[in-house]
């Protein structure tokens, strides 16, 4: 038996927004990445030590795996997104192709490291990774699905053994064979009342009014504390430390720069939307910025590797300095009316 859904892929900047684009378009809406992205208010920064990848702190560039769905579902009128977990892989399974067999797109939680079309050099245990599943095939006990990974720029497959590993599996962000699929879907989006909306959630969430220790500019200056302290760890644990963050910000998928441009697209989409100039203007803010989380994560680099005559001080300084840029920037963005 066979399920073959129309749906054509399209590759993203990252996984979940890149899913909920794709579902979009799949039924008829074309809502761009940015656009998915800065209306689920999904930018922030966090901190969450208790939290490990790899025996190391999580730290993360935008809200926690589910929220930009949830987000979306409670926020745009009409839109309904279906959740369901499962304890069996066979059970997961099931649905997914009972669901199919309905016409509905489904994305899947999963762990990159079961995931048998990721070159082994990038395969890492990371549980919050996003895909689509439009269609399968099975042959006597074998069954393939076909899968639609926003990161790749062209639809792969994998068979179902490898496929519930990812979804069942353990450790940090565990998926719990996660499932989602859109249940009903509105004919059009009123950006007019939706964009200030999210503008000013994003501002408000993230700056010096909801100051906390983890989220927002308050975990960026946490974390850069702790880079002070480092000097009282061993030279190997500083590079792990170091490393780490290079690795949270530009290969796990977290994006502290991407989603920092991306949210300046979002940005942009919204100015020509409302024919609002400032949203241009924040729009450049945040570009900028994201080149200066570039460059931080290129100090931290060579600090692990001990290239150049930099200090733990210099790369705490740079990330307090990037704090102070995106708080007033936030300032700004929980005013916009």
């Amino acid at each position: 038996m066979s399920v073959k859904l129309d749906y054509q892929h399209q590759q993203a900047a990252h996984c979940e927004t890149g899913a909920v684009s794709s579902l979009f378009r799949y039924y008829g809406l074309d809502v761009s990445e940015p656009m998915a992205f800065g209306l689920a208010s999904g930018l922030t920064f966090a901190y969450l030590p208790f939290v490990k990848i790899n025996g190391l702190p999580l730290m993360a560039y935008r809200m926690p795996p589910k929220f930009i769905l949830r987000m979306l579902s409670w926020r745009i009128k009409g839109l309904k997104i279906g959740f369901k977990r499962f304890s069996q892989p066979q059970q997961g399974q099931d649905f997914v192709e009972q669901k199919l067999r309905e016409g509905h797109l489904v994305g899947l939680q999963t762990s990159v490291y079961f995931l048998p079309y990721f070159p082994k050099e990038m395969r890492f245990h990371f549980n919050a990774h996003n895909l689509l599943v439009y269609g399968y095939e099975t042959h006597k006990q074998d069954t393939q699905f076909l899968i639609s990974d926003p990161v790749f720029s062209h639809p792969v497959t994998t068979d179902a053994e490898h496929l519930n590993q990812a979804r069942f599996a353990k450790g940090a962000l565990a998926p719990k064979g996660l499932a989602y699929w859109f249940e009903r879907v509105p004919s059009e989006i009123d950006y007019d009342t939706l964009l200030p909306k999210a503008i000013r959630f994003t501002g408000k969430v993230n700056g010096r009014k909801n100051f906390t220790l983890i989220a927002g500019t308050g975990g960026m200056r946490r974390v850069a504390k702790r880079i002070e302290r480092l000097e009282q760890d061993s030279p190997r644990f500083r590079q792990l430390f170091l490393g780490h963050i290079v690795r949270m910000q530009e290969e796990i998928g977290t994006g502290g720069a991407g989603f920092r441009y991306m949210y300046a697209a979002f940005l942009q989409e919204a100015a020509e939307k409302l024919n609002r100039t400032e949203l241009a203007q924040w729009a450049q803010a945040f570009i900028e910025i994201g080149d200066e989380w570039r460059e931080f994560a290129l100090l931290c680099a060579r600090m692990s590797k001990n290239r150049g005559d930099h200090s733990l001080q210099e790369v705490a300084d740079a990330l307090i300095a990037l704090s102070k840029k995106e708080e007033a920037l936030y300032e700004q963005l929980a005013r916009f009316r």
